[in-house]
Formats: structure tokens, sequence, C-alpha cells
């Protein structure tokens, strides 16, 4: 658990080489860019949240995008840097960096570890070629696996995901490929089901009829499967989509989990912190130019900051730990959102999530089965009042 006084830094790089039909977060094409120019407006809008928000602790620092490997590895060292000059940060800072398998890429495992990065996490996705060029991955089985050996080589610490739950992937394709790629991890593993977002291109190929994914009773089945794999392997579900030996966790995303602050620096990207007494959300400009212009304006690229009311902390606190296979405290919830628990949570329904076995009260721990984990989204509105 993290100390009041402790906070992440996330960084978002908005640009990729290409993208993936299946992704809807804020990523942009870009085939050029002043690197200095990025890494000066960085360094800007680190220094007006150190502003605003000096007293604090940097536990970890996640390089995320969009695909922040496209950053030089100078600009990525610019930028933690001025994190280091402008707050404290902890003796086992993690520093993490998501990065794609190609060639390109790759080559720069070692100059990104040079430049303060200690942990690197890299979208594998697929274990196979026909899968790769479904995803509209760059990269090949066999880059994939290459960039792994090489991330092993620099990294003590290194990640990949894998998307599974892809159209005519069968349990048993799933299961051969997942216990592929157990023998490959060092540690951590991050598994995601193929879910279809609006304003993607795979949207409009579904809607279209062009290919179909599990439905809900197979996605289930699909699940369980992982969760079993990945408990025989050493590697439980620390969280609903990821998976680690002990010690192994993802700090940064322990910080979301755990509702600790953070900050979020760059085009589309969020917050959460105090300052006093009051909770506040960032939310960054979404598109690059405008965050861009408005950095080099005003020095910072954020929208006016949102104060948190009690029932948003408190819905925050419950979306978020329920989410981690250890669950969350009633104490804590009470704590972080100044709210009663009895006050906001439907006691009947509450009851009824436990006689399906989805929720247990474990004394002052609430948490999630298996089940459960498969009706997160339900689950929540269905308990609050």
């Amino acid at each position: 658990m993290f100390r009041p006084n402790q906070m992440g830094v996330y960084i978002h790089w908005p640009f990729c080489a290409a993208k993936c039909p299946y992704c809807d977060f804020n990523s942009h094409i870009r085939g050029s860019f002043d690197q200095g120019e990025w890494a000066d407006a960085y360094v800007k809008a680190l220094r007006y949240y150190a502003d605003i928000i000096p007293d604090k602790q940097i536990v970890s620092i996640f390089f995320g995008g969009g695909t922040p490997s496209l950053m030089t590895p100078k600009t990525v060292q610019t930028i933690i840097d001025e994190v280091q000059r402008l707050w404290p940060v902890s003796n086992d800072i993690e520093i993490s960096l998501e990065a794609n398998p190609t060639s390109v890429e790759i080559d720069k495992f070692m100059s990104f570890k040079e430049a303060g990065v200690n942990r690197i996490s890299m979208g594998i996705q697929a274990m196979n070629d026909a899968d790769l060029k479904f995803l509209g991955r760059e990269h090949c089985a066999n880059e994939a696996k290459h960039a792994i050996e090489i991330a092993a080589s620099c990294y003590d610490r290194y990640s990949f995901d894998l998307i599974y739950g892809r159209p005519h992937q069968g349990l048993k394709d799933w299961e051969v490929e997942l216990r592929q790629a157990v023998e490959l991890t060092n540690g951590h593993m991050s598994l995601y089901q193929l879910t279809i977002e609006r304003n993607t291109p795979f949207y409009m190929r579904h809607s279209r009829g062009e290919f179909s994914i599990p439905d809900d009773v197979k996605g289930a089945d699909f699940y369980t499967l992982t969760q079993e794999i990945m408990q025989d392997a050493g590697l439980p579900a620390y969280e609903v989509s990821n998976h680690a030996t002990k010690g192994q966790e993802c700090r940064h995303n322990l910080v979301y989990w755990q509702m600790a602050d953070y900050i979020g620096v760059g085009a589309g990207a969020h917050g959460r912190f105090m300052m006093g007494a009051d909770k506040y959300a960032s939310r960054d400009h979404s598109a690059p130019d405008i965050w861009l212009k408005r950095v080099q304006e005003v020095g910072h690229g954020s929208h006016p900051l949102e104060p948190l009311g009690m029932d948003d902390r408190f819905f925050e606190v419950l979306m978020m730990g329920l989410r981690l296979n250890e669950g969350i405290s009633i104490a804590r919830c009470e704590a972080l959102s100044g709210l009663s628990f009895d006050d906001m949570i439907d006691g009947d329904h509450l009851r009824v999530a436990e006689k399906e076995g989805w929720v247990t009260i474990d004394e002052n721990q609430i948490l999630l089965s298996i089940e459960g984990m498969l009706r997160l989204n339900a689950i929540i509105p269905y308990i609050l009042k």
C-alpha cells in the first residue's frame, strides 16, 4: 500500500507508426516530429504539476501511448531526469516503458536502460503470424520471441501482453499458445480478451459480419482457462487481466488500482491527486498539436482541474479496488471517500451477489470471485444504492 505522500507519473506519448484496428487509445499516426520540441514540452508540463503538488515522493514513472518506444532515448532520459529533479524519488522507483517488438524498437532496448528505464513492457499480442497480421501488428512471431530474449538480456524486469478470444481461436489453441508464452516470461504477463470498441476499424468490420469473436459464454470459458493455466504456472492474477509472481506486480498499475495519487502528462493523459483535503481529476487536451501549443503558451496542456465529489471518490475506490484479486477493505473505501459503506451499498443486492458466489466479504475485506470478475462492470452498479 502506498503512503499518502507517494505518487506515480504517467507520460503519454501519442504517436504510433501504425494504428492497430482494435485500438481506441488516444494515438495518432505521425511520420516525423521534433523530439527536442516535445521533450521541452514534457519538461514544462511536469514543472506545472510540481508547482501545484510539490510535496510528493515518486514511486513510479510509466511511459505509455501510443508507442513510447518511438521516442529517442535522449527524450526519455530528459523526462526522467526532470522528474527526479522536481520531486524526491523512492530508492526502488519503477520506471516502465511500453515497446513494440519490431527490429527498430528492439535496437533501442539497451539505450532505454541507460536512459533510466528499468522495466520494459512489450505489446506481443499473439504468437503466430496469421493472428498478428489480423491484429494489424507490424512484427512477426519470430521478432516477438527475439524481442523477449533481448528484453531478458537487458532488464531484470520485463512484461508482455497477449490478446485472446481471437476469431477462429479455440480453447485448445489458446492453451497451447499460452503455455508456450509462459516459458518466455520472467514473472509478469498481461492477458486481455479481444473486445470490439467503437470508433475502431474492427468495430465496422465486426458490424459488417466480416469476423466474429466468442460470445459471453465462450468468453467466460477463455477467461477461466486463462486463470487456471496462469495459477498452475505460478503467475496468478493479481488484477483482472494482469498476472505475476510474488513481488513482480507492476507498481505503476497498483498506483491506479490502490487509488494512490498520480499525474498524467501528455495528450489525452489523465491524473488523480490530492491537494489539501480535496481530490482532483486532471485531463490533458487529447489533440497532440493543441496540447503542444498550450504547453508552449501557458506551461501546461491540462483542462481546468475537476474536484471529485465524495460519491465519485467512493465509486472509483470501489471500482478500482475490486479489480484486484485481494479486493479492497471496507475501511479503505470509507477513508478515501469520506462516506459510510452502509450508506453507499445496497445491502440486499450485496447479499444476492454473495449468495450467487460473485462477492465475498471476509471480515473487513470485499473481493470478487472469478465468476464475479467476469461480471465486474455489472456488479458495481448493482450493489451501489
